[in-house]
């Protein structure tokens, strides 16, 4: 059976959870495994043990059974507090092949309450504050916690270092900032010094990483309004973002950058004191370590605050207090994905505790008090609702790609009849060479223009509007001001151009439907056009594609992903760097500027070689397979005039609907039902839980690790037909991965051997 392949590209978010983060390790570990196991199975190199020879298994059994190479891979990730310094380690493996099994042992020994409490904050001597311990008592009996969630064994430990934490210095956070940075620089030198594998993604896929982080005091930004013409507003909000652009062996971060993210994230108010750079710089200092690139990082992260010479100045805080779910930055990386395959494109969010809340509010039937509605509304209200926002923003955007899937569906008809009718039957009957296509083409875009009549002029113009948009964004990228008035000013410079140069000019009355200067403008900046013609052209050759007719529409697919990755490479920043320069001086003409653009990108010239590329695939068909094909590819204009205003003007890089999956406990009942209460100890005072034993920090850890496999085969699977695996062998897939696991773990974990005897008798 002739394959086909697919990509299954995974954006990932996670969650802030405090001491979840131990739980979320486990779920992150298994999505590096299984990306291993892909790339592994890409390379044809021997399987890898445990958990990641059972996906690379599972892989091999979907390409037998169904002519299906399917490659899974990780090219975005988005955290904020504990999400993001899970966030940030899987991104450096993801980027560097570097091992996440080293950061297991030290999750286990540093993630401790003893470990993180800070020197300066700890009792000096066991009556310092002894009244202290009742309250310890007394927060940790109220509930019957300890005794009820856990072991025997572990319980003198709770106990213990409960009242050494209440009996801590007060109103200062007992965590040490220090103490935290330094973890997570040693975590860092440990993924360094263990073996390293394969970059995880292929070569020119780009990685980025993007980090919440508030900025305590703020930063001026400026608002345009009606009356007064403009208002200052202070900003908290930062993201901290990182890429590699997908350049083999290119450094994804110095160490020291993606701690100061980490520990900024995780900040979390009361807890650990806020970050400084003063901070990171002692502990640099102290550590030896030579950062170079320091001033362009902090340029980078705290654009405006250097600006102002305030950078070192800057107080950082936890991301989660404004941005919990950080889905918005994700879905902005979505702009500069290369395509080379058929994709499936997934959001997957982890969320440790779904609709966990800290313990302000009292029972749901009381009325909270005076104290309860201030705590409560300070600490916890603002970060329970951007995710429906996001959410919505994504449901809205797949409604939008099917919407328009579904007009060319109704109206594919209609135009295969205008091509037939333009170009006669003999149409299939010529060799479709370079110059034919090229003059086919020509000649249906004139078609499609005079029968849309004065709609042409909408939809040219919002051609033109879109490809102003998109050079927008790419000089904004270029420019170090990444403000929205910043992006005002480029855009406005640009349409101004446009406008002087009479490259916005259609009508009906005028040949060709546009003026000279505008058709000119539109062949050499137009890269949206050209890529929403090849999208077409590619889920056109999936549609017809079927078992019997893989092998020979390989040329075809090759030549169309050829061609569209080529493309697509235009629309990265990095790809017009030795422009920056020019970025940062535009001001009111951006001709010049422009012109650059224009010959770097040199579309006639790249129209010409996917005309060659295309002609190829083409002649390669039979012609049942390329009717189709050639009438979809020179049908383009008529579909483009008709669905272009769905796709808001510039259109979608990823040109399917995104599909949006969440891990949490809540989702997984194949071993035990009931959520995180059922399993996690984490969940435990306020989510601090984890910190006081290592039994909780093991018994999260395997969780996630459970937890993690069971939500990423149940994602493998459903991009498959239906059908395509039984259930019954998706369940024993399921069970191989668990035991799989626990063999891995049971050596290592040994303070709770109780959990592996009662999860082996679960599993079955």
């Amino acid at each position: 059976m002739a394959e086909r392949d697919k990509e299954l590209r995974l954006a990932l978010v996670c969650y802030g959870g405090i001491s979840l983060a131990v739980y979320m390790h486990g779920i992150t570990k298994e999505i590096w495994r299984l990306a291993r196991a892909s790339r592994g199975a890409l390379d044809r190199d021997p399987p890898g043990g445990g958990s990641e020879g059972l996906y690379r298994a599972l892989l091999d059994e979907i390409a037998e059974a169904t002519g299906l190479r399917l490659r899974v891979l990780v090219d975005i990730l988005a955290g904020a507090s504990a999400g993001g310094i899970n966030a940030v380690f899987l991104a450096q493996a993801i980027s560097t092949g570097q091992s996440l099994d080293p950061l297991t042992d030290l999750w286990m020994e540093a993630a401790d309450v003893e470990a993180l409490l800070a020197p300066s904050q700890a009792p000096s001597h066991r009556l310092q504050k002894f009244w202290a311990a009742p309250i310890a008592w007394f927060v940790a009996n109220r509930s019957k916690t300890i005794e009820h969630t856990v072991e025997a064994v572990a319980r003198d430990e709770v106990r213990g270092k409960l009242e050494r934490f209440v009996r801590s210095r007060w109103f200062e956070p007992p965590f040490g900032g220090s103490q935290l940075l330094g973890t997570l620089l040693d975590a860092l030198d440990a993924m360094a010094a263990a073996p390293a594998g394969k970059r995880l993604l292929p070569d020119g896929q780009p990685l980025d990483l993007f980090v919440t982080v508030t900025d305590f005091r703020g930063h001026p930004e400026e608002l345009r309004l009606n009356s007064p013409p403009k208002v200052i507003e202070n900003e908290h909000r930062l993201v901290f973002s990182f890429g590699d652009h997908g350049d083999p062996g290119a450094r994804f971060a110095h160490p020291c950058e993606l701690a100061f993210a980490a520990r900024a994230t995780s900040s979390f108010p009361g807890a650990f004191p806020p970050l400084t750079v003063e901070e990171m710089d002692t502990v640099v200092a102290g550590r030896g370590i030579a950062w170079d690139g320091r001033d362009a990082f902090l340029a980078h992260v705290l654009p405006r605050q250097w600006e102002d010479g305030r950078a070192e100045k800057a107080v950082l805080i936890d991301g989660s207090v404004l941005a919990n779910a950080p889905f918005r930055p994700a879905t902005d990386a979505l702009r500069e994905r290369p395509a080379r395959r058929q994709v499936d494109r997934r959001f997957v969010f982890i969320d440790p505790w779904p609709n966990g809340r800290f313990d302000f509010y009292g029972a749901p039937a009381e009325r909270p008090g005076f104290f309860q509605t201030i705590i409560g509304a300070l600490s916890e209200l603002p970060r329970e609702q951007p995710i429906r926002d996001n959410l919505e923003e994504i449901a809205e955007r797949s409604e939008r790609i099917e919407r328009m899937l579904g007009i060319i569906g109704e109206i594919r008809t209609e135009v295969e009849t205008q091509v037939e009718s333009l170009f006669g039957y003999t149409l299939f009957l010529d060799y479709p060479n370079p110059k034919r296509l090229a003059s086919w083409r020509r000649r249906a875009q004139i078609a499609a223009a005079a029968k849309a009549g004065y709609g042409h002029t909408a939809y040219g113009l919002l051609k033109v509007d879109g490809t102003i948009a998109r050079t927008a964004q790419l000089l904004h990228g270029l420019d170090d001001r990444h403000s929205p008035e910043r992006l005002r000013e480029i855009r406005e410079a640009l349409t101004w151009t446009v406008r002087e140069r009479g490259a916005d000019r259609f009508g009906a009355t005028i040949a060709n439907g546009a003026t000279p200067e505008t058709l000119e403008f539109l062949r050499a900046h137009d890269l949206g056009f050209r890529i929403r013609r090849l999208r077409l052209l590619a889920r056109r050759l999936a549609e017809i594609d079927d078992p019997s007719s893989t092998a020979e529409l390989l040329p075809m697919r090759d030549a169309i992903y050829d061609s569209l990755g080529r493309y697509l490479e235009l629309k990265r920043t990095d790809s017009f760097s030795d422009l920056r320069e020019q970025a940062r001086a535009l001001k009111r003409d951006a001709g010049p500027i422009l012109d650059a653009i224009a010959a770097r990108m040199s579309l006639k010239a790249l129209d010409a070689e996917t005309d060659t590329r295309l002609s190829e695939g083409f002649a390669a068909l039979s012609r049942t397979l390329r009717r189709p094909l050639l009438l979809a590819h020179l049908g383009f204009p008529f579909f483009d005039i008709a669905t272009l205003p769905l796709l808001q003007g510039e259109g979608m890089d990823e040109f399917d609907p995104i599909r949006v999956d969440r891990i949490s406990p809540d989702d997984c009942g194949a071993i035990r039902k009931g959520g995180a209460e059922a399993s996690l100890k984490g969940i435990q005072f306020n989510s601090f839980g984890a910190f006081f034993s290592r039994a909780y920090r093991e018994n999260d850890y395997l969780w996630g690790r459970l937890h993690g496999a069971e939500r990423l085969i149940d994602i493998i699977l459903s991009t498959l037909p239906s059908g395509a695996l039984p259930a019954e062998r998706a369940e024993a897939v399921k069970r191989a991965a668990f035991h799989a696991i626990l063999d891995e773990e049971e050596p290592r974990l040994k303070a709770v051997p109780g959990l592996f005897e009662e999860l082996r008798r679960e599993v079955g």
